[in-house]
């Protein structure tokens, strides 16, 4: 990426350096500095689902005292619209200081090349979870169709770190929440991909948390348990309370809301619908299916 922004020269280099990089694909060209907020649409190919609620009020404050420093990029459609890149952050704040228009580069891309631009802008970023490079990475290689060593070449990391973050994929979806909210590390992460077991990782991976264990412990313990095959207890799980007559039901609520959705039913038919969340963000994502 680097090369790719020297090869640009003084003019337009000069113009974008320090921000978003421009992806190969693409066609640059600065038609317009000040675009109308609402006449920028959301980024369809945007790999980040996280927005943090006090930090994306803290850009809003500094949005509101001092603008917009770094411009958005956005695409031009045939619409008379612009479509946005990247950015997803600083136009999400500016909207909450109700700014009329941002600053903006406009650059000309196909939708292969805007996806491929917008994920590795957004690998590149330092704020991004460990789950979010993963699901970029995997992104990268389905849907822009390169190879893994590729990836690797593009976002200027070897090969054994994307094949490191890839691998997180493979983990339950429990301990890849916990990933995605800092509940544990990369490094514990690591360590638990190399058990084989969906069971005894998900109790390494409790363990871990209620105990705050570090890297150290929980490589010792995987190395200790791997000897001791099979003699570790699985991890406790929740007793199905559901009636058969209402599992197609739980089922349908699982596939709206995206959670584990779960109905308990007592021998009177009276009950209660579970609908479990991970975080605030995960909170508001269900409130906003309920409205």
């Amino acid at each position: 990426m680097n090369a790719k922004r020297n090869a640009l020269g003084r003019g337009l280099g000069a113009l974008l350096a320090g921000d978003d990089a421009i992806a190969e694909g693409f066609s640059p060209a600065v038609t317009n500095w000040k675009i109308p907020v609402g006449q920028i649409e959301a980024n369809p190919y945007q790999p980040r689902t996280h927005f943090e609620e006090n930090a994306l009020n803290e850009l809003a404050e500094s949005i509101r005292l001092h603008g917009i420093i770094q411009p958005l990029t956005v695409r031009k459609l045939t619409s008379g619209q612009y479509q946005l890149v990247t950015g997803e952050r600083r136009l999400r704040a500016a909207k909450l200081v109700n700014l009329k228009d941002v600053p903006a580069y406009v650059l000309e891309a196909d939708q292969q090349g805007m996806l491929e631009m917008a994920l590795i802008e957004n690998i590149q970023r330092q704020d991004l979870n460990a789950m979010e490079v993963a699901i970029s990475f995997k992104r990268l290689i389905d849907e822009v169709q390169i190879k893994q060593e590729e990836v690797g070449e593009r976002v200027g990391k070897d090969r054994s770190t994307v094949t490191n973050y890839l691998r997180l994929l493979k983990l339950p979806p429990e301990i890849q929440v916990g990933i995605r909210d800092a509940k544990i590390g990369m490094g514990h992460a690591r360590a638990l991909v190399n058990v084989d077991k969906i069971e005894q990782q998900l109790y390494i991976y409790r363990k871990a948390v209620s105990e705050g264990l570090s890297v150290r412990k929980i490589e010792e313990l995987v190395r200790t348990l791997q000897q001791e095959a099979g003699k570790m207890p699985k991890a406790k799980t929740a007793k199905d309370e559901t009636p058969v007559a209402y599992k197609g039901v739980q089922e349908q609520l699982r596939k709206r809301f995206e959670a584990k959705v779960q109905i308990k039913v007592d021998d009177k038919g009276k009950g209660e619908i579970v609908l479990p969340f991970g975080s605030t963000d995960d909170l508001n994502r269900l409130l906003d299916l309920l409205e």
